[in-house]
């Protein structure tokens, strides 16, 4: 007996670290630096962008896009103790689909589409949602219907505790270029969409806007402002007692020359998730290169696609 908990006492690190290890695909966590996160694995010699992890934390969908006219929403699913290859979300496939949300309770993930309307025809980009049926597999798409969505483009949903759900568009009452627009959900149904007040929304375009679960702080693309580090940085405002402060760059540990957008925080708090197009690879070793490490570079993840990354949200969150 005293030698079985000898055993046991040795083998808990191990099993504990194991047991801690399965989440974020097993990768080791970043801490005040941003990395590439899952290389070969999410994020590849391809153009992956969005990031939604359910609250359990044992799926994960991101975007995969091939063109402008068509991106698929990915899945990797945790099974049996193993993390599975990824595959194509039951809901997705056939159209233009990204930005994949789940509702805080994770019985619903929203995303942006082109897909058929109920009324049929092609369409603009549109807010849809599936909901998570008694198997655990996803019904059939719906859209969110004419309250939110209308004949311009609705992009990048995400949602708070209490249902309000926040995205961005082009309208022409908001308040120049695309702007973050929110809708209370109340008794059953969105309210009339309200635009995010100038603190945060200027006269330049605003983009993929993660809110807060608690509505704490917002975390937005924009490009164009004064203070920009390149052609589209992150920006984050802060909520102070109902009043948003004015919207600040989030520094260099998450932006670059390139465009750095979709941004999120995993359901924890622990890590700030997003996508950037900047190039880790040296371009320039101003030595000729051979075919082999030149194919190599193009076909490895930091080539200048899309690419998720990650790091400490402490680092870049600071209140």
């Amino acid at each position: 007996m005293k030698n079985i908990l000898l055993i046991l006492l040795l083998l808990y690190p191990i099993l504990r670290s194991s047991a801690q290890n399965w989440q974020y695909l097993e990768q080791t966590p970043p801490t005040t630096s941003s990395e590439v996160f899952a290389p070969q694995k999410v994020s590849t010699q391809h153009n992956e962008r969005d990031f939604a992890i359910s609250p359990d934390g044992k799926e994960i969908y991101y975007s995969l896009v091939s063109s402008q006219n068509l991106s698929l929403i990915m899945v990797r699913k945790y099974i049996n103790n193993k993390w599975q290859l990824p595959q194509i979300a039951s809901f997705s496939g056939g159209f233009h689909d990204i930005e994949p949300a789940f509702s805080v309770d994770g019985k619903q993930l929203f995303f942006a589409s082109n897909r058929l309307s109920n009324a049929g025809g092609l369409k603009d980009f549109d807010i849809w949602v599936v909901s998570r049926k008694a198997d655990g597999n996803w019904s059939e798409a719906e859209s969110l219907g004419s309250g939110i969505n209308t004949s311009a483009n609705e992009y990048f949903p995400s949602l708070t505790k209490n249902g309000t759900l926040y995205w961005t568009a082009n309208y022409a009452s908001g308040n120049g270029g695309e702007d973050i627009w929110f809708s209370r959900f109340e008794n059953g149904a969105y309210q009339k969409p309200e635009v995010m007040p100038t603190s945060v929304c200027g006269r330049t375009n605003e983009f993929n806007a993660f809110i807060d679960p608690n509505e704490k702080f917002i975390i937005f693309g924009s490009e164009g402002r004064t203070d920009a580090v390149g052609s589209g940085d992150l920006y984050i405002s802060y909520n102070n007692n109902g009043t948003w402060a004015t919207a600040r760059n989030m520094g260099n540990k998450v932006n670059s020359s390139r465009l750095d957008y979709c941004p999120y925080v995993s359901n924890d708090g622990k890590y700030f998730f997003f996508t950037s197009e900047k190039s880790i690879q040296n371009e320039n070793t101003g030595n000729p290169l051979k075919i082999n490490d030149f194919l190599k570079m193009l076909n490895s993840s930091g080539n200048g696609k899309g690419d998720i990354y990650w790091i400490e949200a402490s680092a870049v969150i600071t209140k």
